[in-house]
């Protein structure tokens, strides 16, 4: 196919994470507010003159600094976004919303704190205590967090306009990108997409990292390209699986995964688009806060809600997205180290394999897997299993 016109600067704005978006914003006098977690309600990060930045320590290398600090038993993105602010690397924040979400970005939040690792006059890091479960009091606790917490804290600090009318606009400018993304998303359910799950992995994590207002007139046109874009006459890809697990902001992960020959027609992943970029639904004539803190708590597949439906829900979610775009296998992901999927992975994908019946490949991996020949070999390995369950009429079901 035709490369995207914009897929390499896309790219290029992925190389940082004060990307020239970023700085063009902060230019024209917007603050940039940091966020790490599906919990934390990214359209409450897009009000007024604030725009959202979803964190990412891109290229990172060694992690030793951080390491020290948070020892080598907690997840590596949590230790590369330390290390990354270290460096310097978010001194352009002029604030971070954060959740309490796992101890160890908890333990990295502190350290932001504590190591003075922006130094702006009014840069401020809130936390919000984040529930277990969905109840009619969960929502309450949460509706309250997001007011004393976030948009007080916005209010008091930078003036910023928390109104009705404030959230409703926001609301339609964060609709506005999920319906662009989740009509290129869709294409992916064609037996031969006029779109990549590479190129798809970039425009996701671009419409997180970007403000909104300036990253949109980007995906309009890419939107128009895609739609008249004529695919290969035979699809490169020899299988079609979905991604489901923890946080993948790694193109590499995508490059390699699309290197062996699986296409990734769904993102069912932190910084994926499912959840992530589903429309709210507004009824202006109801309490519009708590709309979207329930839409949030709702949609979100997190391993930290416990609750035995919630564990259902993500199971189910993972079978009905592989059956609605035609996947052949699943892949089952997480982050080494990360408590709450190391929790959930190891079972959830027995169970996709044993009761679903999906052949399914069950890894760990680094927070950047850059060239690794082990996964590669995975890999190559599941979509080699996968042909062969193909060629004997799905009678095998070949699992990893």
């Amino acid at each position: 196919m035709k490369d995207l016109k914009y897929l390499i600067e896309f790219e290029n704005l992925l190389e940082n994470a004060d990307n020239e978006l970023v700085k063009k914003a902060q230019s024209e006098g917007d603050l940039a507010i940091g966020y790490t977690c599906y919990h934390m309600p990214e359209v409450l990060l897009n009000l007024g003159n604030c725009f959202s930045v979803r964190l990412r320590a891109p290229r990172s290398s060694s992690i030793d600094i951080a390491t020290y600090y948070m020892s080598n038993y907690t997840c590596e993105y949590c230790r590369s976004l330390l290390e990354r602010a270290i460096e310097g690397g978010y001194q352009f924040l002029d604030g971070i919303a954060g959740v309490d979400a796992c101890s160890a970005m908890n333990r990295c939040y502190e350290h932001f704190e504590i190591l003075k690792c922006c130094e702006k006059p009014d840069f401020f890091i809130t936390h919000c205590d984040i529930p277990y479960k969905i109840e009619s009091y969960t929502v309450d606790q949460m509706e309250i967090q997001m007011r004393l917490r976030l948009l007080d804290v916005l209010k008091e600090r930078y003036g910023v306009d928390t109104s009705d009318e404030a959230l409703l606009k926001a609301v339609e400018e964060h609709n506005e990108v999920c319906r662009i993304m989740t009509e290129i998303g869709d294409l992916r359910k064609l037996p031969n997409p006029p779109v990549t799950g590479y190129e798809y992995h970039v425009l996701s994590l671009v419409s997180y990292c970007c403000p909104k207002r300036l990253i949109l007139p980007y995906l309009r046109e890419t939107l128009e390209e895609i739609r008249h874009r004529e695919p290969d006459e035979k699809s490169p890809f020899r299988a079609r699986v979905v991604v489901v697990g923890s946080e993948i902001d790694d193109l590499d992960f995508t490059r390699l995964l699309e290197d062996a020959g699986a296409m990734v027609v769904a993102d069912r992943y932190c910084y994926g688009s499912k959840p992530g970029r589903e429309e709210i639904k507004i009824d202006p004539n109801e309490n519009i806060l708590r709309q979207i803190v329930l839409h949030y708590m709702k949609t979100s597949e997190c391993a930290r809600y416990m609750s035995e439906e919630k564990v259902q829900q993500r199971r189910d979610t993972a079978d009905r997205l592989a059956r609605e775009y035609s996947a052949d296998g699943i892949i089952y992901e997480q982050m080494k180290f990360c408590d709450f999927w190391g929790f959930e992975r190891p079972l959830a994908s027995h169970i996709l394999a044993e009761e679903y019946g999906w052949p399914v490949l069950s890894i760990d991996r680094p927070y950047n897997v850059r060239n690794s020949g082990q996964l590669r070999t995975r890999f190559q390995a599941f979509v080699e299993a996968l042909e062969i369950k193909r060629i004997h009429g799905g009678k095998e079901v070949q699992g990893g």
